[in-house]
């Protein structure tokens, strides 16, 4: 018995078309889906970085940024001293010739202030002020101490706020607390150098109890007598 094969049906064919079609089409949609699933989280977590990195900038204080300038230019400024001193160079001169007459002569008029700083007493507030000017210029800073401890230490107390808890994270070295009795021993050091021991008086009324107080309670007497 012959057994005939009828020709498949052109509708037959066209329907799994058809099913192809949506099934690819309908794997299409996922993927752009997918996509844009991926790219609205990656969205979010730059947003939450950046919202985290702009709250910490407003909570630092206000001249960080300067700061910030000012330690790497004073880092600049001390490698391109060591260098003109190894050359046996000046470096003041060496700098003047970088930068315009009228900028030069305003240098040089800044460096002669600064030759003499303190323009006597008027407070004790100012005096208290430019002790603390004085003292801070003589802080040079240690770049590599800073990296060292940056590293050591997580980053929200490195960059600690008011909520931060930092007692007991950074341990003072031997060699600053050194430094620092060296410091306090040169200024008793200075101060007496400067002291002068006055003639006693036995008519005046006692409010004292040692020469330093004595001498205390004359400055208040003299500048703030006349509102007491």
């Amino acid at each position: 018995m012959d057994v005939k094969i009828l020709p498949q049906s052109s509708t037959s064919g066209n329907k799994n078309d058809d099913k192809c079609d949506e099934r690819n089409k309908k794997n299409e949609r996922l993927r752009k889906l997918r996509e844009l699933h991926m790219k609205r989280n990656e969205a979010c977590k730059l947003n939450h970085k950046e919202v985290i990195e702009e709250n910490k900038r407003q909570q630092m204080p206000a001249n960080w940024t300067r700061k910030q300038e000012w330690a790497k230019r004073k880092l600049e400024e001390d490698e391109e001293r060591l260098q003109a001193e190894q050359q046996n160079l000046d470096y003041e001169l060496e700098k003047l010739r970088d930068i315009q007459a009228d900028h030069a002569e305003q240098w040089e008029r800044r460096r002669s202030a600064r030759k003499n700083p303190d323009k006597g007493f008027s407070s004790f507030e100012d005096s208290a002020a430019r002790k603390y000017e004085r003292m801070i210029k003589q802080i040079k800073p240690n770049m590599d101490e800073y990296e060292q401890l940056k590293q050591s230490i997580p980053e929200e107390q490195f960059y600690a706020d008011k909520n931060s808890y930092v007692f007991g994270v950074h341990k003072d070295t031997k060699e600053s607390i050194d430094r620092l009795l060296d410091d306090m021993n040169k200024d008793y050091e200075r101060q007496a150098k400067y002291s002068r021991r006055r003639a006693f008086d036995d008519d005046n009324d006692i409010d004292y109890i040692n020469e330093r107080n004595m001498q205390f309670n004359k400055k208040i007497e003299r500048f703030y007598g006349k509102y007491t």
